[in-house]
């Protein structure tokens, strides 16, 4: 036993403390796989958590961070042994499991996934939970029924992780994409990406109409409140919005209309508990249908001494893109 970096936060008199400091191993919580942690990266909820924004730490000291990639150094579960590639993101680390913004992490190997073939560990961290939550978005849109056929798809937030590579893997796909964003500077980055159409998201920020012009036959909304609601009402007969975010908040100034009159539907999109198989289908198809060159493309890199000034960052909106988080 000894101890390792790790980003520590702590229960103050008034919220919270943070700092990047040495951990004890022995303070490591139950699980029967451990990891040393290679790559991370930064989440809007990590940006929550590093500052002590919202709640989102349950227990105390909690290391933060909610993904991470490295390789298994010890293990007593019967699927993974020692050298063995792995990625986590979600169930609760960083929250109320010790999570990833550290040398060292110990989880339940029911927890993990394989590296997928072709991913090395920073590209996997370069994707994290925001691409994984983009690709269970697109999942649940294709599962709906969604093609490229029935016309353009909208992507919300459309600069930030999610959107960035909902945005990537939705045009690989075929897909018309008009990408929202508060960031009218970022088009032509967007358009890289391959996004068809740039829309500045004050398009989608007034009170939402119970039923406005059909515009689109699906997307993927970050956003949540109004904009979400906007989307809902401009969504096509029988289309579908995947909503995975609340950045503008948790309300829903909506109404049925767009539901009854028009059968849209809204797919509410969970990453952190998501059950294993489909997390599997995510990865194994964030390998093969993100291009990683546009990948490299929207990710920088910083260290664990960077964190929590790249978690501000993430809550202010300052960041395109991905970060990656070089651990070791």
């Amino acid at each position: 036993m000894g101890t390792f970096k790790a980003i520590r936060i702590d229960k103050a008199e008034k919220g919270t403390t943070v700092a990047l400091t040495q951990f004890d191993e022995a303070e490591l919580m139950d699980g029967d796989v451990t990891v040393r942690v290679e790559w991370s990266t930064v989440n809007y909820k990590d940006g929550l958590a590093v500052t002590g924004t919202a709640p989102v730490v349950r227990r105390f000291p909690m290391i933060a961070g909610i993904d991470f990639a490295g390789t298994v150094e010890q293990s007593s579960h019967p699927a993974w042994k020692a050298g063995d590639k792995v990625v986590c993101n979600g169930w609760g680390m960083g929250e109320t499991h010790l999570g990833a913004y550290a040398e060292k992490a110990r989880v339940k190997g029911d927890w993990l996934v394989a590296l997928p073939a072709g991913l090395s560990a920073r590209d996997a961290m370069a994707i994290g939970t925001a691409g994984y939550t983009a690709m269970l978005s697109v999942l649940a849109l294709e599962k709906h029924g969604l093609t490229p056929k029935d016309g353009p798809v909208v992507v919300t937030g459309a600069a930030g992780g999610v959107g960035s590579v909902a945005t990537a893997v939705l045009s690989k796909l075929g897909y018309h994409v008009i990408a929202s964003t508060g960031r009218m500077s970022e088009a032509g980055y967007l358009k890289d990406l391959g996004a068809s159409e740039v829309i500045d998201r004050n398009e989608l920020s007034g009170p939402a109409k119970p039923l406005a012009k059909e515009r689109w036959a699906g997307g993927v909304d970050s956003v949540g409140s109004t904009t979400l609601a906007n989307l809902l009402s401009m969504t096509k007969y029988r289309g579908a919005i995947a909503a995975c975010g609340l950045a503008a908040g948790m309300d829903l100034p909506s109404s049925v209309a767009p539901f009854i009159l028009r059968g849209v539907c809204l797919l509410g999109i969970d990453s952190v508990m998501c059950p294993i198989e489909l997390r599997k289908t995510a990865w194994a198809r964030l390998a093969t249908d993100l291009d990683r060159t546009k990948l490299t493309e929207i990710t920088h890199e910083i260290d664990l001494a960077g964190v929590i000034e790249a978690g501000a960052k993430i809550l202010a909106g300052q960041v395109r893109g991905r970060i990656v988080v070089k651990i070791l």
